[in-house]
Order: structure tokens, then C-alpha cells, then sequence
């Protein structure tokens, strides 16, 4: 792993509540689909070709040691293992959630270790007009800004192998960069960067199946009835092409609304959170038993000023908490109905491909990954098996021709790293190194 790049665009993951993160993503599936046939479609997605006139490439010399974050307030005594990456949003969930080294006590003041982090960082925009601008397109912009400006301020890793990660919609922002990238090494542009693979998951890749495959999951796991699972097949049209939907899908989705409203959608079988205070004294706490009030704990983390401060975060001392989805982005200019073309393109170009799935995630569930994978129309070189970590099944997964993998991730939500550290990094070991997850026969 030391010897190659990765960026982490971890989500776009609603707000503070599970709740309140469905109902973000839940509003974007809806404005798509009230938009109708004017939604962007895949084909018109094109890496914007004047990249420096669009955004901001500029010098970087001497600007490392002014970045460079010290020492966190409440973190634990620590050795800082150096590997090539990765570095990206968001702050909330996959820094402090999912892959950061530290996680936050129940005192929202103190830290302890991740063993299983894979190491991430933040940014942010600071300037007001980037909000009206905010779609697809230019997230993939920024973020091959970003990339050009930060390998030019530390040259030493420009001749690394480089991969890009994230999960939920970042199915779109990871394929989309990776097109990017793809793009401008090809214009011989004077930085190259050495992309090798991507790897998404629980991630929103194409509308239709996405949707189709939440609702046959919910049924499935009895969650939904299957009068209103029947309905929404019978009566809604989850294609590109839809405009509306007839009184009896709205109905049924409603009915799904009202179900799944007490329940973590994220996290089928995970507790709800049952009490938002913070303790006096920090909880005995462990990276491997995900605790559901840690969004809690994060918001009274970072909303700390000696946090902010030692962060080089809210240098402008906005007078507003900080929240890990702000309301401040009121429309996405820009969203494809589907990425699988990218997908396609990603695997003609040589690049590894790994799909991932947390198997009792409900939102972006497995049956939806699975779906969408199928419409790839990819012929199987290796067939449907478990893999193992420690003598346990790890998940299932199945290789396709061109270098894409399917895994699952057993008892895992849509975080998947919250729920199943050591799982997850195994398959990210697994990934970097280019070495398939272990088939149960090998130990048979």
C-alpha cells in the first residue's frame, strides 16, 4: 500500500441523522425524476477540456508546512505510518467514521484509535459562488484541480500508481474523475497522473436499477409488505425516460416512506441512537463495535474552536455550527441517469474496476449493485464464491472479463468501514495490491 496514491471521495452522506441523510439522497433520486427527460443523460457527460481557465491551477512551492495539521486536541499518543494517500471528503463520516486514524468518544471532546484506518483528509470551497455551481461536471473539475495542484506542491509522488475510492454518490464522482484523468493525460498535459484503478461502493451508478433494486430489497427483508413491493413494480417507471408517475407508485412509495421510518435505512438491523448527550466522561469504546450515537459525537467534535483551529478549518469564524451536510447547495446542476458507460470506458482503458456492497445496507443495497452490474452484460471469469478473513466468510464476490470484481461485505451497512473495519480493509489491501479475495476452497 505505501507504494501508491489513493483519493477518498467518501460519500455525499445527508446530515446529522440517519434520517435526515436519507431524505438528502432520497431528494436528489426526486428531482431527477421530476425533471424528466431533461435530467443529463450519460452521454453528454464530457471532462471539461479548459481546465485551467475553468478553475484554479497555480504554483505551489512553499506552501506544505503551512497546511500541515500538528496535533488534534484529545488525540492519544500515537505513530504516524506514511503511505501515499489517500487525502479527501467528507470530514463527518469518512474521516471520522469510517477511515480516519482517530475515532471520537462519547465526551465529543477526546479521540481514540482507528488500527484499521486507511488515513483521510478534508476540503472546502472559499468562495460563496461555488454553490450555484454544483453538479457532477464540475466536481469532477475540482477535483482533478486538486489532484494537479497537490502533486505539483509534493512532486516526490508523481510517479506513483494512483487509485481513486469512495462510496455512495461517489459512484458518480469516482468514475467521472477517472474519465477526467483519462481525459487530460491524453492531452499530454505537463502533470500526469499514474491512475490505475477505481474502486465504489453501495454506490449509485444507474437510476433504474438503483431504484428497482432498493425496493425488491426492503421486500425481501421484510420490511416493505409485498402488496406495496408488487405495486411499485406493477405501476412505477424508474426509467431515464419517465416523467411522472401514476397515483398508485406515489402511493406505494409513500406506504415505503412511512415503513422504513423508525429504522436506520443505512443499517437494517442497526440500534437506533438512544440518547444525543454527550457523556461526561468518555464510554469504553471499540473500532470494531460501531457505536449509532457517533454522529453525535463528531458534530460536538468539530464543532469545537480549538478543533477548527488546529484543522486550519472556519479561518473566516463564521458565527454558524458546522454541520456534515450543509443546506447551503439548494440544486445539482448536473446528475447522469447512469455511469455504466464511464464504467465501460474505465475498463476499455485497462484500469481495475471493484464494486463493493455492504449486504445489509438498505439504501443503495445489494440487489441494486447487482443489478446495475448485470446491465454491463460482462461475461463471469471467475464464478460466484465466499471469501474469508480469519477463518470467517468475509463476504461473496464474483470476477467479470475486463478486470472488474464484485464483493459483498457481510454485515456491513452503507459505511461499510463503520461497520466491518477489518473487512474493509482487507478488501482494500486486496484491491491495491491486484491480488484476488480468497476463495473458501483454497482452505477446504
Amino acid at each position: 500500500m505505501s507504494h501508491g496514491l489513493g483519493l477518498r471521495k467518501w460519500g455525499q452522506d445527508g446530515q446529522i441523522h440517519a434520517r435526515k441523510q436519507t431524505q438528502s439522497l432520497s431528494g436528489h433520486y426526486k428531482s431527477k425524476q421530476r425533471a424528466g427527460s431533461s435530467a443529463m443523460d450519460i452521454s453528454l457527460f464530457k471532462a471539461i477540456g479548459n481546465i485551467d481557465h475553468e478553475s484554479n491551477i497555480h504554483p505551489q512551492e512553499g506552501l506544505k508546512e503551512k497546511d500541515r495539521i500538528i496535533r488534534l486536541p484529545g488525540q492519544p499518543q500515537v505513530e504516524f505510518s506514511h503511505y501515499g494517500g489517500p487525502g479527501c471528503s467528507s470530514l463527518a463520516y469518512g474521516a471520522m467514521q469510517e477511515l480516519g486514524p482517530f475515532r471520537v468518544f462519547s465526551d465529543g471532546k477526546t479521540l481514540y484509535k482507528n488500527r484499521y484506518s486507511w488515513n483521510y483528509g478534508f476540503s472546502y470551497s472559499n468562495r460563496t459562488s461555488d454553490y450555484d455551481k454544483s453538479g457532477d461536471r464540475r466536481t469532477a473539475a475540482d477535483n482533478y484541480v486538486f489532484l494537479v495542484n497537490w502533486l505539483e506542491r509534493f512532486p516526490e509522488y508523481k510517479d506513483r500508481d494512483f487509485y481513486i475510492s469512495g462510496e455512495s454518490y461517489a459512484g458518480h464522482y469516482v468514475p467521472q474523475l477517472a474519465h477526467t484523468i483519462l481525459y487530460h493525460n491524453k492531452k499530454a498535459n505537463k502533470t500526469i497522473i499514474n491512475l490505475k484503478g477505481i474502486i465504489i461502493g453501495n454506490a449509485v451508478i444507474n437510476d433504474e436499477t438503483d431504484s428497482k433494486g432498493m425496493y425488491d430489497f426492503l421486500a425481501s427483508h421484510a420490511i416493505i409488505s409485498d402488496d406495496a413491493a408488487n405495486t411499485i413494480r406493477k405501476h412505477c417507471d424508474f426509467s431515464p425516460n419517465a416523467t411522472s408517475q401514476t397515483d398508485e407508485c406515489t402511493e406505494a412509495t409513500d406506504q415505503v416512506e412511512k415503513d422504513i421510518y423508525y429504522i436506520d435505512i443505512y443499517n437494517i438491523y442497526a440500534p437506533n441512537c438512544a440518547s444525543t448527550n454527550l457523556t461526561s466522561r468518555p464510554k469504553k469504546a471499540s473500532v470494531l463495535k460501531f457505536d449509532p450515537c457517533s454522529d453525535y459525537y463528531v458534530y460536538a467534535y468539530l464543532n469545537r474552536p480549538e478543533v477548527q483551529e488546529a484543522l486550519h478549518a472556519n479561518v473566516t469564524k463564521l458565527t454558524h455550527d458546522w454541520e456534515p451536510c450543509s443546506d447551503v447547495i439548494k440544486d445539482w446542476t448536473d446528475g447522469a441517469t447512469t455511469i455504466l458507460p464511464i464504467i465501460h470506458e474505465l475498463i476499455a482503458n485497462g484500469l481495475r474496476v471493484w464494486i463493493f456492497s455492504g449486504d445489509i445496507d438498505g439504501r443503495v443495497p445489494v440487489t441494486s449493485t447487482k443489478y446495475s452490474i448485470q446491465k454491463l452484460n460482462l461475461p463471469v471469469k471467475t464464478q460466484w464464491h465466499p471469501w474469508l478473513l480469519n477463518g470467517e466468510v468475509g463476504g461473496y464476490t464474483e470476477v467479470y472479463q475486463g478486470d472488474l470484481t464484485f464483493a459483498t461485505v457481510r454485515e456491513a451497512g452503507h459505511q461499510v468501514p463503520s461497520y466491518q473495519p477489518p473487512r474493509a480493509l482487507s478488501l482494500i489491501k486486496h484491491f491495491l495490491d491486484g491480488t484476488p479475495l480468497p476463495d473458501t476452497s483454497r482452505y477446504g
